[in-house]
């Protein structure tokens, strides 16, 4: 375990972060758009100290997924992860994978109703060298990128499965072609905004494993009111809508 973590309560949740392995508010947008049932088997590629599994876990609005494997990498991230697990007693349904997902040994073919990510954004080579290495893997295309996101994502995904992930703008064309590409049809998109007609600056996108042709474009979702957070993102981050007055 690393020297230095800190924990986070969500929820009644806690979560253990560290300097390099910690979340943002894409991670919650992400879990909340992928909007498992409780019958679901669930994939989170990419998974860090395994934000997106354990948001999912909240017991807030909905009984979480059947099952979650949540595959990373980086062996730092994953004891987060499993602390993370154990603490929240959930080792009977979160299943920590520290491998790579261009090989993800262990992990069962064609077996999941929903694979998620939230992957590297930035291609190789746009300004990495600022960050300290681990952090770069996790912000950059340095040991995947989304061709190889999106072929172990539909070697994971039933027939008819759906692929949930979140990406900059700027890489909303890649990510539509490689996912049609390996067998993904785009299905839904939704913007992401800051306020009420504002520049996108997320995109989330889900595409069907043999999916026939048609996207439905979301309203864009909007993080904050005049007021602060907005009603959506309050649910997102608290399980409920703020109240007045």
């Amino acid at each position: 375990m690393a020297e230095k973590y800190e924990s986070f309560d969500l929820s009644g949740t806690k979560i253990y972060v560290s300097e390099d392995h910690r979340f943002g508010t894409d991670a919650f947008l992400l879990a909340d758009f992928a909007d498992p049932a409780p019958h679901h088997k669930v994939c989170d590629l990419c998974t860090g100290c395994g934000i997106v599994p354990l948001i999912m876990c909240r017991n807030i609005s909905k009984k979480p997924p059947k099952e979650i494997y949540g595959i990373e990498i980086m062996p730092e991230a994953v004891e987060l992860f499993d602390k993370s697990v154990a603490e929240n007693n959930l080792s009977d349904r979160i299943k920590p994978v520290l491998c790579d997902l261009k090989d993800p040994q262990g992990i069962p073919r064609e077996y999941f109703d929903i694979v998620t990510v939230n992957p590297p954004y930035w291609k190789k080579g746009s300004g990495e060298e600022r960050l300290s290495d681990v952090q770069a893997a996790a912000r950059h295309e340095i040991l995947c990128n989304i061709d190889d996101v999106m072929k172990t994502a539909s070697s994971l995904l039933k027939f008819g499965g759906s692929l949930k992930l979140c990406q900059i703008p700027l890489r909303l064309a890649d990510v539509i072609c490689s996912m049609r590409s390996h067998g993904i049809e785009p299905k839904v998109m939704q913007n992401v905004v800051n306020r009420k007609g504002g520049k996108p600056w997320l995109v989330l996108i889900s595409g069907k494993k043999g999916g026939k042709p048609g996207m439905e474009l979301l309203p864009d979702f909007e993080v904050y009111s005049d007021s602060g957070y907005s009603d959506e993102m309050n649910r997102i981050y608290y399980g409920t809508k703020m109240k007045k007055g």
